[in-house]
């Protein structure tokens, strides 16, 4: 079975107070994260300052030894607040992320300017674990619970 994913951080800081004030302060924010068995599925809120735009998430499994990145996509219709855009991310990750920590940050490139989301400095942290299959217990008898019937 793929591995367990768990955050080192609240999950969903798009549902935290203040969340649309910390992307008007800081251009992009992390919104939510899941752990799917493919890897970490992701959104990204960013402030809608130019039409052109990217948005990358940047991870490592081995403590920023080496690294990858992966390209975020927008998402229409953007939220209704008129002024963010959202943009999706997945990091495919397979056993990898398995017994290790998965850390990553994301990246807005805009109108030439470069912005961070890297959770105040700590960088976005989850602790990967191998997942455990139940144990397989003993055959069982189909009818082992069956009354015994006397004729």
């Amino acid at each position: 079975p793929p591995p367990l994913l768990e955050p080192l951080f609240p999950p969903q800081p798009g549902a935290s107070p203040g969340f649309a004030e910390r992307v008007r302060q800081h251009k992009v924010r992390l919104e939510w994260v899941r752990a799917e068995p493919a890897g970490l599925r992701g959104a990204v809120r960013v402030l809608n300052l130019a039409y052109e735009k990217v948005v990358s998430v940047r991870y490592t499994l081995n403590g920023w030894a080496s690294c990858a990145e992966a390209a975020a996509t927008y998402q229409p219709p953007g939220p209704a607040d008129g002024i963010t855009d959202r943009f999706a991310f997945l990091l495919l990750l397979g056993a990898a992320a398995a017994e290790t920590t998965l850390e990553f940050a994301v990246r807005y490139r805009v109108a030439g300017a470069e912005y961070w989301d890297n959770n105040e400095g700590k960088n976005y942290r989850l602790r990967g674990r191998q997942r455990i299959l139940p144990a397989a217990g003993p055959p069982q008898d189909p009818d082992s619970s069956a009354w015994i019937h006397f004729i």
